[in-house]
């Protein structure tokens, strides 16, 4: 998949700032020796919308399944958002082909249909109504954002998708146990959705992958982990009809089965009828990985049940605090998020994951996953999400991806994504936002667009210069408007030596002064008060 051009007519949210923007992302095929996997990386400072920007394409492909499937999107997050959008699909057999997504105000001022146009030789054309069923074809099959902090804005259409599910499932459970809830066509990943992407990577993932992913924590392989599922305790909500006045929650007959298929996979495992509480215990070994492998055909599919199982932690947070946020994602306001019900209260956890360490003397030994940093958090859950959905053309819309990581580890990592030992990075699409200049130092100008905000408009730009390669100091000067790339203080120090210090001063505090352009100058300025005497 490969994004081409986004218009947004009416964004109907942001307060206005994405109204009219209309910003081209088309990169030549042709483009360097990485031709197969072009990412598209959105530079620019706080409050020049790149975020707003992700969450308005994950709204447009929401509200496109939402219209198309609404069993698999049942709520779309932005219905009067107004927009175009063309990309380009790579279809199995079928080749690249053009699509033009787009809905726009009828002449009476109502919101139109979604309307699907397929370029062909004498240009776009309509689905005709007898090809609507190759509608979601022509549909990115998965949306995965993935988030580091607590970004409600890019996090809202993907809150509104897990709330629909959740929705089926409940009433799946109350009226027929035997129905399947489709999965959702929205992903998000955070930090409350790590540990998930972890446990399926690390017990069903290939071997070269589930090394790939721990090593840059010094970490040999998973070691153990518990799992937790508690029915029937005093914060769960009363349920009234299938088992009158019983406490507790309900389960589809998915749910259950995924319970029974963990406990058969696990090493020790204990019940207690009186709370329902499941206590299950895993000593990761071969044998216990083959067992996972019984149950799970692969790692999406063992992501899945343990994500669904989590999101009945949902049952946990108080009405008053859901229907607080479905107010505010109707008008719009986002200060505020779902709650993360407290872990005594959660019906589904993940505890005691233990990673095998080896040591340099060789001696194997255990050490606790919370005790890594938020880096190495984010760093196994960032290649972890890459990793595990593989499916063809899915969109990845990735924030500030990086944030937690050290520079060596920005540095690397274009690097990293493209060794992963993955297939079919070239077939997926990935729009990245970064405040760094790591990244677009691994990527050409094509690729790169610099968000910018000037009287409450935003516009994006190709940079000017060539960014492959180009020194962090060139792309901070361009970008980011810092020049010289020192900081603030340093910079006012050093000109208050230039203007108002003697010779004596200014030879005083040289070597106090790191090595820098600034620094040059300020010798070039005491050379020459030194050549007035």
């Amino acid at each position: 998949m490969r994004i081409v051009r986004v218009r947004v007519f009416e964004a109907a949210s942001c307060g206005g700032l994405l109204d009219g923007l209309d910003i081209e992302l088309i990169r030549p095929r042709t483009v360097g020796e990485n031709a197969h996997f072009l990412p598209i990386c959105l530079l620019g400072k706080n409050g020049t919308g790149k975020s707003q920007f992700l969450q308005i394409i994950a709204e447009i492909f929401q509200a496109a399944w939402h219209e198309h499937r609404p069993e698999e999107e049942a709520d779309a997050a932005n219905p009067e958002l107004l927009f175009e959008i063309i990309y380009e699909m790579d279809l199995l057999g079928e080749g690249v082909r053009r699509v033009k997504l787009s809905r726009t105000r009828e002449p009476l001022g109502r919101i139109g249909k979604m309307l699907m146009e397929i370029k062909r030789d004498d240009g776009y054309r309509p689905l005709a109504d007898n090809q609507q069923s190759e509608f979601g074809q022509h549909l990115p099959p998965l949306v995965v954002a993935y988030t580091s902090g607590d970004n409600e804005t890019l996090s809202v259409p993907f809150y509104v998708s897990r709330s629909g599910y959740a929705a089926s499932v409940a009433a799946a459970a109350m009226k027929d146990a035997n129905a399947i809830v489709p999965d959702n066509r929205l992903v998000l990943l955070d930090y409350s959705t790590h540990l998930e992407v972890l446990i399926a990577n690390l017990m069903i993932g290939p071997d070269d992958l589930r090394s790939d992913l721990v090593r840059h924590a010094g970490l040999a392989s998973l070691h153990s982990f518990r799992l937790v599922i508690q029915l029937n305790h005093p914060d769960a909500p009363k349920i009234r009809g299938k088992n009158l006045n019983r406490k507790g929650v309900q389960l589809t007959d998915e749910l259950e089965q995924y319970i029974n298929r963990l406990c058969s996979a696990a090493t020790c495992w204990d019940y207690d009828p009186r709370q329902e509480v499941y206590t299950l215990d895993y000593l990761v070994d071969a044998e216990s990985r083959r067992g996972f492998r019984a149950f799970w055909a692969d790692t999406v599919e063992l992501y899945r049940s343990l994500h669904k199982l989590a999101m009945l932690n949902d049952l946990m947070i108080p009405k008053k605090a859901r229907e607080r946020l479905r107010r505010n994602i109707k008008i719009r306001k986002f200060a505020s998020k779902l709650p993360e019900p407290q872990d005594e209260t959660k019906v589904f956890k993940i505890e005691e994951v233990r990673f095998q360490k080896t040591r340099h003397s060789g001696t194997p030994s255990d050490v606790d996953y919370v005790s890594l940093s938020d880096g190495e958090h984010q760093q196994a859950q960032l290649f972890g999400i890459v990793a595990m959905l593989r499916d063809r053309n899915t969109l990845f819309l990735l924030d500030e991806p990086e944030s937690h990581f050290n520079p060596l580890w920005r540095a690397k990592l274009i690097t990293r994504l493209m060794e992963l030992p993955v297939q079919g990075l070239g077939e997926q699409e990935f729009v990245l936002t970064t405040h760094a200049p790591f990244v677009p130092s691994d990527m050409r100008r094509e690729q790169v667009r610099i968000f910018a905000k000037e009287d409450e408009k935003l516009s994006a730009r190709r940079p000017e210069i060539e960014t492959f390669g180009a020194t962090y100091d060139s792309i901070l000067s361009h970008c980011f408007d810092i020049d010289p790339p020192i900081s603030q203080l340093a910079q006012e120090k050093i000109n208050s030596l230039k203007t108002t210090a003697s010779a004596e001063e200014i030879e005083q505090e040289m070597p106090r002064i790191g090595s820098s352009v600034e620094k040059a100058l300020l010798a070039d300025r005491l050379f020459e008060l030194k050549n007035q005497k």
